[in-house]
């Protein structure tokens, strides 16, 4: 365990006996600091369930381009926790450093004197102070969980707020309601000030309608105010500013042009103005690990036969799986290969809602335990939820037993699609042992 890991592990044993849902645990916490948060640069505040941390990269990468320093703050960390806070500087931010991280967690750590607080409250802190510590442009604030009482909603004035797709996760504390986890998501709508809604059910939209009249702030809905897609090969956007012809994100997914959208509909409305060169520079930029992530070589990779295809995604919900499948969909459209799932999923999620859309397409599942420090359904159940949801399934021991399993498979035969997926803890764990590493 590296001195960072120690400390982080310290602060997880003041988490609550019970976690009541509030603000007022990270606000004293922050009073405590001097509050940090009202000494930030301009906030972007970002909510949602699908493409929150997509849209993020998209505005980091476009604001950057544009030459502002960005502050950004995102989770969960896919393998060392230095991934979730970005210090802005010229060019391009840089995760912060170990020494700078330590010494504000320490702060922190003093300033809190044992009081009970939740390791994601704390994290949140410590990014905020070090936020105000640095100078920057603007910051880039995403959302943990729900909206309205996240750690992250402590901002008063926010410059924008961006709420991307809705959709059922986290069922154990946002419930089963699509109009309530809109409600709590839509909290972080603040008076007067822009909210921009990617696309949406329509009950989602109308809630988030609601509570954006119930605040007063004015809203920039896709399909209404603003719209995103292709033609020959690029990116449009319009809105009532007009039409911009965009390059295509290197991002694969239909999902990431709706993110990319997002982030473009998201400066028009706060009033940012970036030159045409660095918004082409921005879209082709952005990069988001674990989003569909094309895996080309390293360790666990060689293992399987020659010329296999691999793809890496941190999806773990029920869209997100509808996301993927219409992907492989695609890409089996444009060059057949068999399709092999690895999959490994946290208990707290919906299995059978994230496989049933492969129904038809996937010539394998091979099941896989996710890291130990997770919570994981046990390869054997997930196998058997696979096969339940008509997926041919088998349970593994490991990632690296599973790419075994797929090369003895098909060796001698067309080289396979791979897909490795199901959590972000699997795919950190995939990232920590082949690479490459997040930067």
């Amino acid at each position: 365990m590296t001195d960072i890991e120690a400390m982080l592990a310290s602060l997880q044993a003041l988490h609550p006996r019970v976690i009541d849902l509030s603000l007022e645990r990270v606000e004293d916490l922050l009073d405590k600091l001097g509050r940090p948060q009202d000494r930030l640069p301009p906030v972007i505040h970002i909510a949602g369930t699908n493409g929150k941390g997509s849209t993020q990269a998209f505005l980091r990468a476009l604001l950057e381009a544009g030459g502002h320093r960005v502050h950004a703050y995102t989770s969960p960390h896919l393998v060392r926790f230095n991934e979730r806070i970005r210090i802005g500087a010229p060019g391009s931010g840089q995760l912060v450093d170990d020494t700078a991280l330590a010494v504000a967690i320490a702060h922190v750590q003093a300033v809190n004197d044992g009081a009970p607080v939740t390791y994601f409250e704390a994290m949140t802190a410590i990014a905020l102070h070090l936020f105000a510590e640095h100078p920057a442009d603007f910051c880039l604030l995403e959302v943990g969980l729900g909206g309205r009482f996240d750690a992250t909603n402590v901002v008063d004035a926010p410059l924008a707020a961006v709420i991307s797709t809705i959709s059922h996760d986290h069922a154990e504390f946002l419930g089963d309601d699509l109009a309530g986890i809109a409600m709590e998501k839509a909290g972080i709508l603040k008076p007067g000030r822009p909210g921009i809604v990617g696309l949406q059910d329509e009950h989602v939209m109308a809630m988030i309608g609601v509570e954006a009249e119930a605040v007063g702030a004015p809203l920039f809905k896709y399909g209404e105010d603003w719209s995103v897609g292709t033609e020959r090969g690029r990116l449009v956007y319009q809105d009532e500013d007009g039409l911009l012809d965009l390059p295509m994100p290197k991002l694969f997914g239909d999902h990431q042009i709706a993110n990319a959208g997002l982030a473009v509909a998201t400066l028009r409305a706060a009033g940012i103005r970036i030159k045409r060169n660095a918004m082409d520079a921005g879209i082709t930029g952005a990069q988001w690990p674990a989003r569909l992530q094309r895996l080309t070589g390293g360790p666990l990779i060689d293992r399987l036969p020659p010329d296999s295809e691999v793809w890496l995604d941190g999806g773990h919900n029920p869209a997100a799986g509808l996301a993927l499948s219409t992907m492989m969909g695609q890409l089996e459209e444009r060059l057949p290969r068999p399709l092999v799932l690895v999959s490994g999923m946290l208990s707290t999620k919906d299995p059978a809602g994230f496989f049933q859309p492969f129904e038809g397409l996937v010539r394998h599942v091979l099941t896989v335990p996710v890291p130990e420090s997770a919570a994981g359904i046990d390869p054997e159940d997930l196998a058997m939820t696979a096969m339940t949801c008509g997926l041919p399934a088998r349970h593994n021991a490991s990632v690296g037993e599973a790419l075994d399993e797929i090369r003895a498979m098909f060796e001698g035969d067309q080289a396979p699609r791979v897909l490795i997926c199901g959590s972000l803890y699997l795919a950190g764990d995939v990232l920590r042992e082949n690479g490459p590493l997040p930067d």
